[in-house]
């Protein structure tokens, strides 16, 4: 079956959440890969959700992270201040996902603005929650399409961090989270040196090259030794995507 660049993020996003528990997660395409992982291969992931819900099963797809259908079957609905507090700082969330703007080598990411602050071409939703999530989660996976512009040497604006300066940067700082996975695209999957935590290449999606990567990336890409080329999704992954996820074609 043919897939789009979008269903195919989702169906990788999704399996790489195999061993996730609790997952951290917002609207459109990684609440889409979230629900995929539960009604495939992980059936006890617990949702999260930004607003104050824990444990929640969307009757429909969420149009926002205040969507009153999160709180359907959910197992808690509590302040957004509680739901940080008690579990994103108290250390219980497994994985989280996020997306961005920009991005550099190490996983930092930019959703403030492109070009000066003050004087900015565009200027963007701000972090949010992203900045806590980002430094709490135990893994970040991030979700982004990849294209030169976004993949960047340096950031216009550090918003969320990744693995700073790369190295140990996290730890003398005192970040309790583990800071970002993964890196999935429409065209590659990235991780990072787990010494210097620089993004490396390490798999790619059918049709692409290695070279034609290099060539979306802003900085002298990591390659791994050994990259592996990614299975496309299975036609059950597809129908519950098109059929129970994402009917209208929102995201996908």
């Amino acid at each position: 079956m043919e897939f789009s660049p979008a269903e195919l993020m989702i169906v990788n996003a999704s399996r790489a959440l195999k061993e996730s528990q609790v997952v951290f997660v917002g609207v459109g395409l990684p609440n889409i890969a979230c629900n995929l992982a539960r009604q495939s291969h992980s059936p006890h992931i617990q949702l999260v959700y930004e607003s104050g819900i824990y444990g929640a099963h969307p009757a429909r797809l969420p149009l926002s992270i205040g969507d009153p259908t999160l709180v359907s079957d959910a197992t808690s609905t509590v302040s957004m201040a509680d739901l940080f507090m008690l579990f994103l700082q108290r250390g219980l969330v497994d994985t989280a996902l996020l997306g961005g703007a920009q991005i550099d080598k190490f996983g930092n990411l930019n959703t403030t603005v492109i070009g000066d602050y003050n004087k900015p071409k565009t200027r963007l939703p701000g972090s949010g929650g992203a900045c806590e999530i980002a430094i709490n989660a135990r893994n970040v996976f991030i979700i982004m399409r990849l294209k030169r512009r976004a993949f960047v040497e340096k950031l216009d604006f550090l918003t969320s961090p990744g693995h700073l300066d790369g190295g140990d940067a996290r730890d003398r700082l005192g970040l309790p989270g583990g800071g970002p996975k993964m890196v999935i695209t429409d065209r590659a999957l990235f991780e990072f040196d787990p010494i210097t935590k620089e993004m490396t290449l390490t798999n790619l999606t059918p049709g692409n090259s290695i070279e034609d990567i290099i060539e979306e990336v802003g900085w002298t890409l990591q390659v791994a030794k050994t990259v592996g080329i990614t299975a496309p999704p299975t036609i059950e992954e597809l129908s519950l995507i098109r059929r129970e996820l994402d009917p209208q074609g929102t995201y996908r």
